[in-house]
């Protein structure tokens, strides 16, 4: 059996400076199991969804290596999608005031390309308002999650925010890649994104703990200022993708190839993690 695990929160009024704390954390047992996602919310006021299969198990290139390891080919969409819509269900019947969920940037569609046509590119820094085009099920289960979450905004008025990280890299993770880092071979269908573990965690907690003043449901992108790639952005796209030259003036030095402006602006979180200085 998988297991995908789902934080809920019961927060205490008044007591930090945002104006509530978590005083009690639970975890659901399995998200797919919709009685396990009904007893976790029982008295929750807030959810922190994590909870998710992290590739696209039934990917053609990947599905060899998922059935070795004993995972179902409809993993991905019983976690990210029916599981999704088991905690959203349970959540308004329970009265919950709000969801956080991590997506990913994936939802973007510019990774796991089943058909391995490049990515229509728009534009550069990537923002909130690029079109996405997934291929596989995983990216596309992050963008229809958002989508979903939005639908129980509009018609249950549920505080829902989704944020799009990057690669999460742990301590011990950026310590890895200062010691691993090399020369770039070729491009990166990823853009050499990460983002850290606990601007993760601080970017959820500004969402939970953020201003009545925010719109009842937003996507924000969580990555990194810079990139793990030595070169700078712009030299990465003239040796490796000058197609997409016309863009590179918005990518100064190791600027990343995502923007965060708007999360940012909402809620002033700002990234504060580094794997250049371990």
């Amino acid at each position: 059996m998988i297991v995908f695990p789902v934080a809920v929160f019961e927060l205490s009024e008044k007591i930090s400076t945002a104006g509530k704390v978590c005083s009690n954390i639970f975890t659901i047992r399995d998200i797919t199991v919709f009685a396990d996602c009904q007893r976790a919310v029982q008295g929750i006021d807030a959810i922190q969804h994590l909870a998710a299969q992290p590739w696209p198990v039934d990917h053609p290139r990947l599905r060899g290596q998922a059935t070795a390891q004993g995972v179902p080919f409809d993993a991905t969409f019983q976690s990210n999608m029916l599981g999704t819509y088991y905690l959203m269900q349970a959540a308004v019947a329970a009265g919950v005031e709000q969801v956080i969920m991590a997506g990913s940037n994936c939802a973007l569609g510019h990774g796991y390309r089943i058909s391995q046509t490049p990515f229509p590119f728009q534009a550069l820094p990537i923002d909130e308002s690029h079109p996405a085009f997934p291929e596989d099920s995983y990216s596309y289960s992050k963008l229809a999650g958002e989508l979903l979450l939005a639908s129980y905004t509009r018609a249950y008025g549920i505080r829902t925010y989704v944020t799009r990280p990057a690669a999460i890299c742990s301590p011990a993770r950026r310590q890895q890649l200062a010691q691993q880092a090399a020369p770039a071979t070729g491009w990166n269908p990823w853009l050499w994104a990460w983002v850290g573990s606990e601007d993760v965690a601080h970017a959820h907690q500004l969402l939970m703990e953020g201003p009545p003043t925010l719109p009842l449901h937003e996507v924000y992108y969580v990555t990194a200022d810079d990139t793990t790639a030595l070169e700078p952005s712009a030299t990465l796209i003239a040796q490796w993708q000058p197609t997409l030259l016309p863009y590179a003036d918005g990518l100064p030095g190791h600027h990343s190839f995502f923007s965060t402006r708007k999360l940012t602006q909402a809620v002033g979180w700002q990234h504060r993690t580094a794997w250049r200085a371990q």
